[in-house]
């Protein structure tokens, strides 16, 4: 994902605080720090490769980031400069926890404005307890919210010159698949960014990783052994299902928020459909999750699901099909893609919208939409 709340140098963290109140100080304070302490636990690929004291299994995953980088690189078309050659082991789970937050009846993120990313519905801690106690503040004020752990996030770039974005030990063990999927994700977060439009920027990011581990697990080059095409589709075949579920929930949800404005229902009535929802929500999760084999991944969050949950999840899922489609009328040409999608960027947010929807849907990624394959494994 992008979180970019902190950006090149102190000065520039500094010159936002004055832009936005003193307040944000402390915030700023540890988005810098937080970031440089990262880099500085950083070293490159090679130095730990070349260390005896690297444990053998560290190495070969760090040499399986290295051949997927170079895949992004030559067959993705993904920025070919520092980033993801060097590793930090952080010793924690995740390297920034984000703060996210809605109504009660409304799925509309909470945003925050950032001089250079724009505004974005997630706030970004390097400390667990600070993202909490943020959350906490937020619910205070009424708002529901959700604190998750963030593997990665992109700084767009604006890095390299420091070393770039490092691989990390919060992701370094994910299974083959799932670690070509976040670096694919991440460095297309490099290629465009348009500032303030999360669903925009994370549904292209998720685009490019899903179109490109396919075409990375069906490339002898790549990873494609038949064990990593299977695993990889188990897991995604899950993943799916489990979008398919929430979008659907999702729409459940705005139907009822929706119709408070067209007929000033009791917001009373509204809470009570709500819970009903969200008790449907669970049960059908119970149903889908007993045809998994005992897989339990998404339990934390079906338990914690609320507006922010929901809201927070709508922006890496809703875009993705119209991206896909973008793709495939760009006769599936990775530089004509990028330059289209940056095309889109460059436009007002309305118009740019109005473009990507208008663009027909394949039968493969029609196939692929998240409510036909709600059934499927």
């Amino acid at each position: 994902m992008a979180w970019t709340g902190h950006k090149k140098l102190l000065a520039a963290a500094l010159a936002g605080v004055s832009l936005t109140g003193c307040a944000n100080l402390g915030y700023y304070w540890q988005s810098v720090n937080g970031h440089l302490t990262m880099l500085h636990a950083a070293r490159p690929v090679n130095d730990w490769l070349g260390d005896q004291q690297t444990p053998a299994p560290l190495k070969n995953r760090l040499a399986l980031a290295q051949r997927i980088r170079r895949f992004a690189v030559t067959d993705l078309g993904l920025p070919d400069n520092p980033s993801y050659q060097r590793y930090a082991d952080l010793h924690r789970s995740a390297v920034v926890w984000n703060v996210v937050a809605a109504p009660a009846l409304s799925l509309t993120l909470k945003t925050w404005c950032f001089p250079v990313a724009g505004c974005v519905g997630y706030r970004g801690y390097f400390s667990e307890a600070e993202a909490r106690a943020e959350a906490d503040r937020l619910a205070a004020e009424g708002l529901e919210t959700s604190v998750y752990g963030v593997p990665a996030y992109s700084t767009l770039g604006w890095m390299n010159w420091a070393g770039g974005d490092p691989l990390l030990s919060t992701f370094i063990n994910y299974p083959d698949g799932e670690l070509a999927r976040l670096v694919f994700h991440e460095l297309a977060h490099q290629v465009v960014y348009a500032p303030g439009d999360t669903g925009f920027n994370e549904s292209f990011a998720t685009a490019v990783e899903r179109l490109g581990v396919q075409h990375w697990l069906d490339t002898p080059a790549g990873g494609g052994s038949d064990e990593a095409r299977q695993a990889y589709q188990r897991f995604d075949g899950r993943r799916r299902q489990f979008r398919a579920l929430t979008a659907a929930t999702r729409r459940e949800l705005t139907a009822i928020y929706e119709s408070n404005k067209a007929s000033a229902q009791d917001p009373r009535a509204q809470l009570a459909l709500k819970t009903i929802a969200l008790a449907h929500f669970r049960a059908d999760y119970a149903q889908l999750r007993a045809s998994w084999d005992g897989y339990a991944g998404y339990d934390p969050w079906v338990a914690r699901a609320n507006n922010a949950s929901f809201g927070a999840q709508a922006a890496y899922d809703e875009g993705v099909p119209a991206f896909e489609a973008l793709f495939e009328h760009e006769g599936r040409d990775w530089q004509r893609f990028y330059g289209a999608v940056r095309d889109l960027a460059a436009l007002p947010r309305a118009e740019r919208d109005a473009r990507l929807k208008a663009y027909p849907l394949p039968a493969w990624a029609k196939m692929a939409e998240p409510g036909n394959l709600l059934l499927r494994q």
